[in-house]
Formats: structure tokens, C-alpha cells, sequence
């Protein structure tokens, strides 16, 4: 039987089905899913109708086009639908590879290691898992292995992931609660030598987890931290893990976050993501080659760590287009330089705006916060929403760049006055444009103390006041 035989006698029709069913989206998450998500979205005026994406944009049902500078929180590297990507993935599925028979070794995972690796050329092999927070599990698994040590030490306010391993190193108390008794780790704060020289001391520590810049508020690592971090746990026989999962990948006009900072080699590195070029779950674990040879010591121990579709054709076919892009577009370049005029024009605005703090990041990570402004009537509404809760002036920003100017962006955390920015990384000019225009109307409507903005705040009080 013949495929275009068998989908007729299936009955299946996906354009049909969404013909049918689409509209029903939010009734169908409030029934069958995360019943808070379609509550919080139309909460804060979010529950909008998007129908189609392509690059940085997409468009809702009544036809307007929206700026993302949210990325799917920087999956979308190469934004919606890269033509490239698309066709390796048409490409991948017409060849009815024999995938995933897990005897044999296709050629696909291991070009794509070859291509990856070629970017840290001080690291050796790859493990191929299904999204970031397995790309740690697979870093802190190797490194307590191969070193026989039980601790991991990680930065407070870190992000590494929500399942149970990566969990215990997410300096979040938010995201941990009511999820002990977690793994043996121990935070330290970014840049405290001393703290990580005295954990480092008692001799149990197996690695160290850091993000060069942290998602959760977009604060970089200070300048020298990790090249003499690295010289501490080398000493000490632990290794250094850098998650990439965010960072990587070009979004700080590096391809690795790490290699800001000269003689920076993470003994492991996290990377998922943008690998996936918006379109199939993927994760990687770039090492050392004698942390692998430890963990994979005999063929008794062959499948020790495996993932059920790890290295899956779709993935690794997904993921060598993505490399190829980045080549070809100069992406890291363009990350680097639009980043930089972004946060340049954004910078200049401190001055202007008493409650703009600060404008920081690196590329196309850029963090922007807000604070306690100097003048009594702006200071009394500020103190009404910091009683309320922390946070509620950011995503009074946040709504209306959605709502008035079609800009999507979100907050870097919750109670942070911070929104992050992480934008696909072929924006140019354009976008910076349309961002800063629409970002210096919503903080002239936000000093002027009045109007709809202060008017959702209230809104946004009552909410917070209400789930206490």
C-alpha cells in the first residue's frame, strides 16, 4: 500500500482538524492542560489568536504582524520557518532513513558532532538528548562519575532546568518548592572566589555549573571569574560545566558564551535550544574525551546513558542546517552587531527615564531594568506595586509593547523589574528600530503617572493581592 493510499484510508486530516478545532484553543488548555496558562494570558491581555510565523514576525487572525523579541525563549534562533531548515527536514523525511534502530550508527549524529565540536575544539565527543534541562542531567551524570565526587556547586539565581538533577542546581526557590529532597548541591553567588575556593576545599565537589550569563536577569559573569574558577576546580580536581543552553549558539555574539573570556574551556558544555531551528526537540552535551571514556568504560556499559530518541534523524538533520545558516548568514556577526546598536540606543535612555535603571548583556541577550524613580508622585505609584508584588511595573511594560505597539516580550523572572530581551538572532535595523520607538512611547505614557498603563497596574495589584 502506498503512503498517499494509506493517509486516504486513515481518515486523517490535520488542516482539517485545525479547520475545525482551532478555534477552541483556549477552552482545550483550560480542560486538558496547564489550566493556569490560558487564565494568566488572559489575565495580562495576552490570549491573542497567532495563526502563522515567519523570521521575527508573526500574525494574528485579523492579519497584523507582531515583532518577536521573545524567540520561543531563544529557541527560535533563526526565527520562524528558515527556509533552510524547513527543506533539510522535507529532505530528512522523503529519504526514509532506517532511524532510530539503535544497532547500528547512522551518519547524521556524528557529522553534526563533528560540525559542533569544530567550535570547541578543546572538547572531543558529544551526547545527543531531547532538550536543555537533559543536556544538563547528562553533565552533572558524567561529571559525578568520572569524578567520583557527589557535590555540584552552582551560581545563586542560576536557571538549569526543572527536572529533578538540573533542578537541585536552579538558584530559584520558586521554581524548588515543594519538590525536596532534591540532589547534594550547593549555591555560591557569581563572582565569590572565596565561597567556591572554601566548597572546593572539602574535597566532594565534582563540578561546577555556571551560565556565562544568567537568563534570570541577564547578569554576566564578572571579568575573570571563569578563567580563575576554572584554575580552582582544576586544582582541586573538579570540572567546569558552562551551560550554554541560552547563551550558545551565537545569541552573545560568540558562538559559546564562555569564549568572551580568553583561556575559558569548560571540561563540558550544555547546549540546546537554537540547535533545534524552532522545529524538533534537541539537546547536546559536548565533553571531554576522557570524562566519556569513564562513563562508557566497556561495552558492558555501552547503553549506561541513552535517550529513547536522541540522535534522532529529524534533529540531527535539523541541526546541521542550523550550523550551516549560521555560516553562511554570518549570524554570530549579526548577533554581535545588532546587539550592540540595540543596546546602545537603549542605553541612552537612562538618563532620560527615572525609572530606567539599567540597560546590559551581551548580543542578542539584553537585560533592561527597572527602579525606584526619584520624583514623590511616581514614587507613591512604584510603592504601590512593590507592596503588591515585585515585578509588576516590568510586566506593565511588557503588556502594553504587546497590546498598543505588537511587540512580544516577557519579564527575565519573576519578581525582577527586568525584561529580557532575546530576539531571533537575524534581526537587524529594522527591528531595532521599531523596538526602541515602541519602548519610548511605553515609558512616556509610564512618566507621565496617569493613564492606561497606571490604570492596569491597579489591575495587576488586585490580581497579585488576590493570589496571596
Amino acid at each position: 500500500m502506498t503512503a498517499a493510499e494509506q493517509q486516504r484510508r486513515s481518515g486523517f486530516d490535520l488542516g482539517k482538524l485545525l479547520a475545525e478545532r482551532a478555534s477552541e484553543r483556549y477552552d482545550l488548555h483550560t480542560r486538558h492542560l496547564n489550566h493556569q496558562l490560558p487564565r494568566m494570558l488572559q489575565t495580562i491581555g495576552f490570549d491573542k489568536v497567532y495563526e502563522r510565523g515567519e523570521g521575527a514576525y508573526f500574525w494574528d487572525d485579523e492579519g497584523q504582524d507582531y515583532l518577536d523579541m521573545l524567540a520561543g525563549f531563544g529557541v527560535m534562533g533563526l526565527g520562524r520557518h528558515h527556509p533552510v531548515v524547513r527543506k533539510a527536514l522535507h529532505d530528512v523525511l522523503d529519504a526514509d532513513l532506517a532511524d532510530l534502530t539503535r544497532f547500528d550508527c547512522q551518519p547524521l549524529p556524528g557529522l553534526l558532532a563533528e560540525r559542533l565540536l569544530a567550535h570547541a575544539p578543546h572538547l572531543d565527543r558529544v551526547f545527543f538528548g531531547n532538550s536543555g534541562t537533559e543536556a544538563v542531567e547528562t553533565a552533572l551524570k558524567f561529571a559525578r562519575y568520572a569524578t567520583r565526587k557527589p557535590r555540584i556547586l552552582y551560581c545563586a539565581h542560576a536557571f538549569h532546568g526543572l527536572t529533578t538533577g538540573s533542578l537541585s542546581v536552579n538558584g530559584e526557590d520558586g521554581f524548588r518548592k515543594g519538590f525536596a529532597p532534591l540532589l547534594p548541591d550547593t549555591a555560591v553567588e557569581m563572582g565569590d572566589l572565596d565561597a567556591l575556593e572554601r566548597e572546593l576545599a572539602r574535597g566532594d565537589v565534582a563540578a561546577f555549573v555556571v551560565e556565562p550569563i544568567q537568563g534570570k536577569g541577564v547578569h554576566e559573569t564578572p571579568p575573570g571569574f571563569l578563567r580563575a574558577a576554572q584554575e580552582l576546580l582544576h586544582r582541586h580536581k573538579a570540572l567546569l560545566i558552562a551551560d550554554e543552553v541560552q547563551t550558545g549558539l551565537g545569541r552573545t555574539g560568540d558562538f559559546f558564551a564562555y569564549s568572551h573570556e580568553d583561556g575559558v574551556e569548560p571540561d563540558l558544555v550544555c547546549v540546546a535550544k537554537a540547535l533545534s531551528g524552532g522545529y524538533v526537540p534537541v539537546g547536546a552535551t559536548l565533553g571531554k574525551d576522557w570524562i566519556f571514556r569513564k562513563v562508557y568504560s566497556s561495552m558492558d556499559r555501552v547503553l549506561v546513558h541513552s535517550a529513547s530518541f536522541g540522535a534522532n534523524a529529524q534533529a540531527m538533520a535539523a541541526g546541521l542546517a542550523v550550523l550551516a545558516v549560521m555560516e553562511d548568514e554570518r549570524i554570530v556577526a549579526n548577533a554581535r552587531r545588532t546587539g550592540d546598536l540595540l543596546r546602545e540606543r537603549l542605553a541612552a535612555l537612562v538618563d532620560r527615564y527615572e525609572l530606567l535603571h539599567d540597560v546590559r548583556g551581551r548580543g542578542l541577550m539584553i537585560g533592561i531594568e527597572f527602579g525606584r524613580p526619584s520624583s514623590l508622585g511616581l514614587r507613591s505609584r512604584w510603592a504601590m506595586l512593590q507592596t503588591a508584588r515585585k515585578g509588576l511595573f516590568a510586566q506593565m511594560v511588557v503588556v502594553p509593547l504587546l497590546r498598543r505597539h505588537r511587540i512580544l516580550t516577557q519579564v527575565s523572572g519573576d519578581h525582577l523589574e527586568v525584561i529580557k530581551l532575546i530576539p531571533p538572532l537575524i534581526i537587524g535595523e529594522r527591528e531595532v528600530d521599531r523596538f526602541v520607538e515602541a519602548f519610548t512611547a511605553v515609558m512616556d505614557d509610564a512618566h507621565q503617572g496617569g493613564g492606561l498603563m497606571w490604570e492596569f497596574g491597579r489591575t495587576l495589584v488586585k490580581q497579585a493581592v488576590a493570589n496571596r
